[in-house]
């Protein structure tokens, strides 16, 4: 027995090894099943010698001969009758013990053959599991009994239930990874196009040919015309998850960007020494995914049935789509002449506008005629001047993410788009976009057709510039092509970009205006991003600066709406409501600007102020002028009348106080604002306490008038390193106290900051090297500093404390944080107002520094 308990280390230690040699991972997790097979069945003959009335049966993974290096060994014992089960108890949990010694993690079930024939409404995966039993030892004529008689009768009479509770698990697991297979640290084993998907392929295909007679095997009945694409797409992604289960050492299936960094830095032995780089082979691992994900969605249109008689009616309902190029049966298009795509190419474009109308996908025949024809339909674009028409038609239709998937999948995308073959399946390695560049661009077009479902007041108001856009199709174009200069390691693309879309134009056959229309947006497409979030928007330089660069309002709406696109479909949770409402803003002050509002620079005593000062009682009037005098004119426009009333109010409390703190909320934002005499380290301070709370600042601005009394306004955000939770109303009065402790000198505003743990571990991260640059032409007032680092508990007050020492006001703080990267800027101004050249480049110096202390 002992020699059977240590068999599996032992033998582990050579299936690695040979594992890392050749990179076979089908053969690896066959050799770990056979061994554990020998564990199992040696170790049970010491306890069931003689024995009948009970088996040992592989289920699952382990049934499938599919065990990877640390799977669970899925086991059922089954037994021939209930009392059975207890009369073997002991015996069972002696084996399972020999079995958890010899380092197998075990789960088990015992069962008689009755029961696994009995449907369990609540539990279709435990059925699924028995579609792959195999048997190991014990009672034969027991599993014969099972094997040939209750289960192919149990999956005859039960194949729709189990196929739609199939189909319906697997929606939800589709849904919880947005349905797309193009995460950039994608599940290989859960993700869409990952091994679960295989085998539910498998399964389905095991349930539609089920007989009363016998259970087809796991891979019986998949398309044959597909197999040879099937086999180096499931080899690929064995060798995958064999390596990732090495390195965790244990059965993690996500394949991060650390995990990618190591395959193509030391490779699985000969898995994937053909790939040049992380994202070469990570490429291939899409592809792969793509054809799984494929064969799963086939499996599931020829094979699923409907859950319920309103999804059966709204299917027959698209038959009336129908017309006489395409008919719709059972939800999916079908061509009624499938020769016509190659004989007649813009029978292909009128396909892609017809999926792009309904929403409905293509039938298999239908898939296999575009693949065969792709030819035919590059040749057709580059010779027909009406090519561009049709494209823009395409891109207008709601169902246009649909189109384009389509089109990617069957290879139409590169006949018609050949640029964007650069980007198929690209990967930007930057811990902030979610999706490769391709999945990234389809999303971007699918957010704005999206716009006018979205519930939030800021989006409506971006649904409102789209209806007063004329032509569409330019805002589609240009997001089709924005990125497609984008590669590995390279930071400026958008010119490479600007030239494919040129190309793609003049090869269309589109009108000069709708060129140069696409070209501004693609050309000018981090315009209104960079100065949301590293300018100073309330500055009337900042406004008419950019007011300059637009020319029209019509391009202003058009970029506007291309910024929103790409910074939402970046990640679920790129565009937060602070900068949604941000980018609305400078939209807003640019469209003022454009027709004809003008501004001035600061507030003097003097100037009529209405209705600012007609919001005060008449007898405060004189006392709000005076408050005022001083003031920055964008002061006037970032807060309402009502609240310039109520902060001159509350400063009239400075009197008796050093400061004073109110905090309120909106929607998922804290608002912060702090009123007090300007002195050194006052807006380093506010940070430190804000930090020590688990806060994120999103946006931070400083005011003065002419009396010296700053304000500080912040914008919260619950931040990582509180888990995401809400601070309550005890929380925030927590917060109000420790900000006036430390503004009125009572407390060391440090001291919360060293209560808080690091927002991100070390181990197994690739670290951001901090860069600091300045700017001193953009603004007349502000030396500008761009600070990028590593995000961390307590950088925001390293570098406004670093900028405090040196006597320096800090007008504006702009805060952008994309994964784990900080993007900050800093509007400074010194006693004799900007810094000169040589005084800013030794604040670099010591910006960077402080980037680099210890969080």
């Amino acid at each position: 027995m002992s020699d059977l308990s240590s068999l599996h280390v032992q033998s582990m230690d050579r299936i690695n090894t040979a594992f890392f040699e050749d990179g076979d991972g089908l053969r690896a997790v066959a050799d770990r099943s056979a061994m554990v097979d020998q564990v199992v069945q040696g170790l049970f003959q010491d306890d069931f010698a003689g024995e009948t009335g009970i088996a040992a049966v592989a289920v699952g993974g382990y049934g499938r001969a599919q065990l990877f290096p640390h799977s669970d060994v899925d086991l059922l014992f089954l037994v021939a009758r209930e009392s059975d089960a207890e009369r073997f108890k002991d015996r069972i949990s002696t084996l399972l013990t020999k079995l958890w010694d010899a380092q197998l993690r075990v789960s088990q079930s015992v069962r008689t053959p009755a029961e696994c024939g009995r449907a369990a409404r609540d539990n279709a995966e435990l059925h699924v599991s028995l579609l792959d039993a195999r048997y190991l030892a014990g009672d034969r004529k027991l599993y014969d009994e099972l094997a040939n008689d209750r289960l192919p009768t149990f999956f005859a009479r039960e194949r729709k239930w189990l196929i739609s509770s199939l189909v319906e698990m697997a929606e939800k697991r589709h849904q919880s990874f947005d349905q797309t297979i193009y995460h950039l640290e994608p599940d290989i084993k859960e993700g869409p196009g990952g091994l679960r998907d295989f085998q539910l392929a498998c399964w389905i295909s095991q349930l539609a040919r089920a007989g009363v007679d016998r259970v087809p095997a796991a891979e019986e009945g998949l398309p044959a015309e597909s197999a040879e694409a099937l086999l180096e797409a499931k080899r690929f992604l064995f060798a995958v998850r064999c390596y990732l289960h090495h390195f965790n050492g244990r059965d993690n299936n996500r394949l991060g960007f650390d995990l990618q960094e190591s395959v193509a830095a030391d490779g699985a032995g000969k898995a994937f020494e053909e790939y040049a780089g992380a994202a070469h082979w990570m490429r291939e691992y899409y592809r792969s995914a793509r054809t799984i994900h494929r064969l799963a969605l086939r499996m599931i249109d020829e094979h699923g049935t409907p859950r319920n008689s309103l999804f059966t009616l709204l299917r027959d309902r698209t038959k009336r789509f129908s017309n006489n190029d395409f008919s719709v049966t059972r939800g999916q298009i079908y061509l009624r002449i499938p020769k016509a795509v190659e004989a007649e190419p813009e029978t292909q474009l009128q396909l892609f506008r017809f999926v792009g109308r309904h929403g409905l996908p293509l039938a298999v025949s239908a898939e296999q005629s575009i693949s065969g024809a792709t030819d035919a339909l590059s040749a057709y674009v580059a010779s027909s001047a009406g090519a561009w028409k049709m494209v823009a038609e395409i891109l207008k239709q709601p169902h246009a993410y649909e189109a384009l998937t389509v089109m990617h999948e069957t290879g139409a995308l590169f006949a018609v788009f050949p640029e964007l073959r650069a980007i198929d399946c690209l990967v930007l390695r930057d811990f902030y976009h979610r999706y490769t560049v391709d999945e990234h661009t389809f999303l971007t077009i699918q957010t704005i057709h999206g716009l006018a479902a979205q519930e939030d007041e800021v989006s409506k108001r971006f649904a409102s510039i789209l209806a007063e856009v004329e032509r569409p199709e330019i805002l589609y174009f240009a997001l089709l092509y924005h990125d497609a200069g984008r590669r590995v390691g390279e930071a400026d693309f958008s010119a490479r970009s600007e030239e494919s879309a040129r190309v793609a134009l003049e090869r269309l056959g589109a009108a000069e205006a709708d060129i140069e229309a696409v070209l501004f947006l693609v050309r000018e497409q981090a315009l209104m991003a960079y100065t949301a979030t590293k300018r100073d928007t309330s500055d009337p330089e900042t406004i008419d600066e950019l007011a300059r660069e637009m020319g029209s309002i019509d391009n202003l709406r058009l970029l506007a709406l291309l910024t929103y696109a790409d910074t939402t479909a970046v990640n679920p949770e790129a565009m937060t409501p602070w900068r949604k409402e941000l980018l609305w803003r400078l939209y807003l002050a640019v469209f003022n600007r454009l027709t004809g509002d003008a501004e001035d620079r600061r507030i003097h005593v003097g100037e009529a102020r209405e209705p600012v000062l007609a919001a005060a009682a008449p007898g405060d009037r004189e006392q709000l002028a005076g408050f005022l005098e001083g003031f920055p004119e964008r002061y006037l426009r970032m807060h309402s009348p009502d609240e310039v009333v109520q902060h001159h109010q509350r400063s009239l409390k400075l009197v008796d106080k050093k400061s004073v703190v109110s905090t309120s909320r909106e929607g998922s934002v804290y608002l912060v604002e702090v009123l007090a005499y300007d002195r050194p380290f006052l807006f380093a301070s506010i940070c430190a306490v804000i930090a020590g709370f688990g806060l994120n600042i999103e946006r931070a601005e400083a005011f003065a008038n002419s009396e010296g009394i700053v304000l500080d306004s912040f914008a919260l955000t619950s931040g990582e390193s509180r888990g995401g939770l809400d601070l309550d109303e005890a929380e925030l009065r927590s917060l109000r106290k420790s900000l006036r402790r430390a503004l009125d000198g009572r407390e060391d505003p440090g001291d919360s900051l060293r209560r808080r743990k690091p927002l991100f571990g070390q181990r197994g991260r690739t670290p951001v090297d901090p860069e600091v640059s300045f700017d001193n032409r953009t603004s007349s007032r502000a030396t500008i500093f761009h600070v990028v680092a590593e995000d961390r508990v307590g950088l925001l007050y390293d570098l406004t404390s670093a900028i405090s020492r040196h006597d320096c006001d800090i007008e504006v703080v702009l805060i952008e944080t994309q994964g784990r990267k900080a993007l900050d800027v800093f509007y400074v101004v010194g006693p004799e107002g900007k810094l000169s050249d040589e005084r800013s480049r030794e604040f670099c110096e010591e910006l960077l520094s402080a980037c680099r202390q210890e969080g």
